[in-house]
């Protein structure tokens, strides 16, 4: 997570579907699709913090289509779902790598990648990412930013639907060994790839067929650091807004006294 939000780039062939959890390095992994499958890739972390009010909306629609489970709310979700990636080169991050049977069938050819690490390290991490966003203030700090406005719904959503496929909605290194054995039992061996982003381009290239790119190092991005910078522009961001709100709220009350 990190960095900015991709745009879509209209006619993208559609090649990855990145089946790694978040902290798993994702942000690098993206980074580096960018590079192999010359495209834009839809990091579910960046654009729901940093990507248009649109965005995370949609997930959120995604999201409570596939918990209500009927016939005509997947016909709905598999519309929004192919509409949210369309001009983007692959997908990486939650949800989208809870939507693996969704994507899979929606993406007959692109190739299955997840991105791992080890599980004691994730469960800390995970630890790290609910410590930032548990605060009961958050919800009300976000409260005046477009998009953001969503973020708590959004994270509750993402919970239920964690809850569902690993029996816990708060992650632990079980999270994690479900979430393997989960990949393993819905997509074909000859379609699945693990990865891990310190081993660098090798396994990669050679996972999607391409050549390791001259004088291009392996995206490194600290997806801990990312995460708080991230959190920390968005409360400052979200106090400014209220300190706004305040001052026209306080002149408006000043000035309808005088009169």
């Amino acid at each position: 997570m990190g960095q900015t939000a991709s745009t879509p780039r209209p006619g993208t062939t559609f090649q990855v579907i990145g089946a790694g959890l978040p902290r798993t390095g994702t942000a690098s992994f993206s980074n580096a699709l960018e590079i192999l499958c010359d495209g834009p890739v839809f990091h579910c972390g960046t654009q729901a913090t940093l990507g248009p009010t649109t965005q995370i909306k949609q997930w959120m629609e995604i999201l409570r289509r596939w918990l209500a489970g009927g016939d005509s709310d997947r016909r709905i979700m598999f519309d929004v779902l192919k509409c949210q990636l369309d001009g983007y080169a692959a997908v990486a991050d939650s949800p989208g790598a809870q939507f693996i049977p969704e994507l899979m069938e929606l993406y007959p050819d692109a190739k299955v990648i997840c991105t791992i690490r080890d599980p004691v390290a994730w469960e800390r991490s995970m630890e790290q990412v609910r410590n930032a966003t548990v605060p009961w203030w958050l919800h009300l700090v976000l409260l005046p930013l477009p998009g953001l406005m969503y973020f708590i719904p959004y994270l509750r959503l993402l919970a239920a639907q964690w809850e569902r496929l690993y029996g816990e909605a708060i992650p632990t290194r079980h999270t994690y060994d479900r979430h393997i054995a989960w990949l393993k039992m819905v997509v074909p061996e000859d379609r699945l790839v693990f990865f891990e982003v310190k081993d660098g381009w090798g396994p990669l290239c050679r996972a999607l067929g391409r050549d390791v790119p001259q004088d291009r190092p392996f995206p490194h991005i600290n997806d801990s650091d990312a995460i708080d910078e991230i959190s920390r522009m968005h409360v400052r961001r979200g106090l400014a807004r209220w300190a706004v709100i305040l001052a026209v709220g306080a002149a408006t009350v000043a000035w309808v006294v005088r009169r």
